[in-house]
C-alpha cells in the first residue's frame, strides 16, 4: 500500500499547483496507462519528454488555428452540419450522444488528420466506440484495483476490464500508426497539412531534441491524448448542457431570448459572447455543475516539500479534487444547484469566479482548454438558435451521473423542437 494525498477547496489547490508548481507538476505511474503508452505522450508523461510534447502540442494547436478565426469557421462549419442532422430526427425522440460525439470529434480530427468524418462514417463510430468504452472501464472497480496492485503479476494473467482497455488502445495505436504510415508516403516539407505532418517533419529535423523524443511512440501517444482528450470532456460538457436546458426550460428560454437580441440568425460568432453575459454565465455553471472531472489527473510530487505544515515525500501520489473546488461554499453561493448567477454580479453583466478551474491550473492544465471553450459557446449557441430542447413524453430528467474516466449523464433521450 502507499500513501496518497487529496486536496480539498480551492486555497488548498491553487497554493499547491500554482505556488508550489513544481514541486506538484509529476505523473505517477498508472499501469493502466504506462503499459499501454510506454509512459509517451502528454497526459501521464514525465521529464523532459513531457516538457518536449507539452511544447509540440500547443504551439502546433495554436499554429493551427487554436483560440483563431481559422478554427473559428471549422467549429461554425461543424455546428451547422450538427444542426441538420438534428433537424432530420423532425422533434421525435432520438439520443444525442453519437452525433455530438462525432461533430465535437470532427474539430479535434481536423487539425490532427486534416480532414472531417461524416456521422455514420464506420471510421469514426469505431473509434468512438473505443474512447467511450474505455472511458466506462477506466472508472471501474477491478480497473481502480489494477492501478493499485499491479505489482501483483497474475492479474495481468486474468481476464476482464482491464484487459479490455489494453485491446481497445491497442486498435487505437493500430489506426494512429497506419495512418502516419500513409501520410509519410506523400509528406511535403513545404505543405504541413496537419499535426501529424508538422510531427513527421520534427523527426527529419536531425536535431539533438528531435532524435530524442520525436519518435514514433511519442507521436502515437500524443496523437491519442489529444483525440481523447479533444472529444470526450467537450461531448460530456455538451451533453450536460442539453439535459440540464430540459430540465430548466426557463432557463433554457432566457438563453434563446439573449441569443435573439444580440445574433437573431446571423451565425453565432466568438465576439458575441462578450454582448452575451447571461449565455456565457450558464455555459459557466453548466461546467460547474457538470463537475466532469472530479479528481482531475493525480499528480506527483517532484522532490520532498512541507505543504501547510505537512511534510510530503518525493513520489508521493496528489489528487487535486476539483469537486472540492468547483462547490467550494466560500466561493460559490449553491454549490450543489444549477445557479447561473454564480457568474453574475447584482447588475446582470458577467462576473469571473477565481474558483471556476474546469480545466485544472498550474503547470498540468488542460493544454486544449482555449479550443475547448470556443467549441461550447458555438454548439451551445448554434443548438438553442436552432431548437428548443424538450424531454420526450412521460420520461423522466434525471441528473444524477455516471461514474468512469469522466463524471458524465446516464443514457437519455431528446426531442429537438425547431424554433423556425
Amino acid at each position: 500500500m502507499k500513501k496518497i494525498v487529496v486536496l480539498c477547496g480551492y486555497d488548498t489547490v491553487k497554493d499547491a499547483l500554482l505556488n508550489h508548481g513544481d514541486e506538484f507538476s509529476n505523473r505517477p505511474k498508472m499501469p493502466i496507462f504506462s503499459k499501454s503508452t510506454k509512459d509517451n505522450g502528454v497526459i501521464f508523461s514525465n521529464g523532459e519528454s513531457w516538457k518536449a510534447m507539452r511544447r509540440f502540442a500547443l504551439t502546433t494547436l495554436r499554429d493551427y488555428g487554436m483560440g483563431k478565426k481559422a478554427i473559428e469557421d471549422k467549429i461554425s462549419e461543424e455546428a451547422d452540419c450538427l444542426v441538420q442532422a438534428m433537424k432530420s430526427y423532425g422533434g421525435k425522440p432520438f439520443d444525442n450522444l453519437t452525433i455530438l460525439n462525432a461533430a465535437v470529434a470532427n474539430i479535434i480530427i481536423s487539425i490532427l488528420l486534416g480532414h472531417r468524418f461524416t456521422y455514420d462514417d464506420p471510421t469514426i463510430l469505431r473509434l468512438m466506440s473505443l474512447i467511450n468504452e474505455n472511458i466506462k472501464l477506466i472508472g471501474s472497480r477491478t480497473v481502480r484495483v489494477y492501478n493499485f496492485v499491479s505489482s501483483f503479476i497474475l492479474l495481468d494473467l486474468l481476464p476482464g476490464p482491464h484487459q479490455k482497455v489494453f485491446e481497445n488502445m491497442r486498435q487505437m495505436q493500430n489506426f494512429i500508426t497506419a495512418t502516419f504510415t500513409k501520410q509519410k508516403k506523400t509528406l511535403d516539407v513545404n505543405d504541413q497539412r496537419n499535426l501529424i505532418d508538422v510531427y513527421l517533419v520534427k523527426q527529419q529535423e536531425g536535431k539533438s531534441e528531435s532524435n530524442k523524443y520525436f519518435h514514433n511512440d511519442n507521436l502515437i501517444a500524443v496523437v491519442n491524448d489529444l483525440f481523447v482528450a479533444g472529444m470526450e470532456t467537450t461531448t460530456t460538457t455538451l451533453r450536460w448542457a442539453i439535459l440540464l436546458m430540459m430540465k430548466y426550460p426557463e432557463i433554457q428560454k432566457k438563453v434563446q431570448n439573449e441569443i435573439d437580441s444580440i445574433i437573431g440568425t446571423a451565425q453565432p460568432q466568438v465576439e458575441h459572447r462578450k454582448q452575451m453575459p447571461y449565455t456565457d454565465a450558464v455555459i459557466h455553471e453548466i461546467q460547474r455543475f457538470g463537475d466532469i472531472a472530479p479528481e482531475a489527473a493525480p499528480h506527483e510530487t517532484t522532490q520532498d516539500v512541507t505543504f501547510r505544515g505537512y511534510f510530503i515525500p518525493k513520489g508521493t501520489t496528489v489528487f487535486p479534487c476539483l469537486s472540492s473546488v468547483l462547490k467550494d461554499e466560500a466561493y460559490f453561493e449553491k454549490p450543489f444547484d444549477f445557479y447561473p448567477e454564480h457568474f453574475l454580479d447584482e447588475h446582470g453583466n458577467f462576473k469571473k469566479s477565481d474558483a471556476f478551474i474546469p480545466f485544472s491550473i498550474g503547470k498540468r492544465s488542460c493544454a486544449g482548454e482555449t479550443l475547448a471553450k470556443m467549441e461550447l459557446f458555438l454548439f451551445f449557441t448554434s443548438l438553442l438558435q436552432n431548437f428548443t430542447f424538450q424531454a420526450p413524453p412521460g420520461a423522466e430528467i434525471d441528473l444524477s451521473p455516471t461514474h468512469g474516466g469522466t463524471r458524465g449523464p446516464k443514457p437519455y433521450k431528446i426531442c429537438a423542437i425547431s424554433r423556425s
